[in-house]
């Protein structure tokens, strides 16, 4: 027998439980780290806007003598030295080092939270609307990228099956025991998946028309956006609420990519190349 016959030792055989599929497309992987870089940068920049005026009020006006519903406050106890309380409602919490006052200067949130860390409206203003528009010609690509190409209709879309209780019961189930699909149910999203997505599509949407509702601009060339979210401070009440629920979903993605497998799932996102168990056996 020649050598060209004899296996290569070096090369190590595929193993017969895992198939490599392609996941994701070029356009949702691109689009994904865009997304990435831009949510980052609005909520650090908008948490610089915020510091601005650290109250949250419902309604139209939410002046100085309106009563805000939350607050971050600061009460002096020395020379550069102040004492954090942050307000929700009634309810009244003690928040120094983070909110309210932190760095002996009394300021919503810590500097580390911020961009630019120090006091600078208008440079975190600078930021924000950058990040903003570049996030808004971004979505727009992936919806009509996803639109042409079936991305909705075949990932995203809800089955009627997936709608009913029992299913998303034991969906959630599955979540809680950290049982993670095998063979075709792997290739895939689940109906959480689906929802969590949808819902962060949604976020993001509202993020952006209660975002236009701050600007003086387009509240002069459509003031019926006003009108739909009950005035411009109840838009960004619901600007702040919405970015804190993506906050929460990206905080809930990352743990449920390091539980999936850190290098598989990130790896599909910068190859496009998932590999899934075809069996129950590890």
């Amino acid at each position: 027998m020649t050598d060209a016959a004899l296996p290569d030792a070096s090369v190590a055989p595929p193993r017969p439980d895992l198939e490599v599929i392609h996941r994701h497309t070029l356009v949702v992987r691109v689009t994904h780290w865009i997304n990435l870089l831009c949510v980052t940068l609005l909520l650090l920049s908008g948490l610089q806007i915020f510091n601005a005026h650290p109250r949250l009020y419902w309604g139209q006006a939410g002046a100085d003598h309106d009563h805000a519903f939350i607050e971050m406050l600061a009460y002096p106890t020395g020379v550069d030295q102040y004492r954090g309380e942050t307000h929700v409602g009634a309810l009244k919490f003690h928040t120094t080092g983070f909110l309210g006052a932190s760095g002996g200067e009394a300021r919503g949130f810590p500097k580390w939270l911020t961009l630019p860390a120090e006091r600078n409206l208008a440079v975190g203003r600078r930021w924000h609307f950058f990040m903003a528009w570049l996030l808004v010609i971004n979505g727009g690509v992936y919806v009509v990228s996803s639109l042409v190409g079936g991305h909705f209709r075949r990932d995203l879309a809800l089955r009627g099956e997936e709608l009913s209780g029992a299913h998303i019961w034991r969906s959630i189930v599955d979540h809680i025991r950290l049982k993670h699909p095998t063979g075709e149910a792997a290739k895939r999203y689940n109906v959480l998946q689906k929802l969590a997505y949808l819902a962060v599509i949604a976020l993001l949407a509202a993020m952006v028309f209660t975002g236009l509702t701050l600007s003086p601009g387009i509240d002069a060339f459509a003031p019926w956006l006003v009108a739909l979210f009950g005035g411009r401070q109840s838009a960004r009440t619901i600007h702040f609420i919405c970015a804190n629920l993506i906050v929460l979903f990206v905080l809930v993605h990352l743990i449920e990519v390091f539980l999936a497998g850190v290098v598989n799932e990130v790896g599909s996102m910068i190859t496009g190349r998932y590999a899934i168990r075809t069996g129950d056996h590890p």
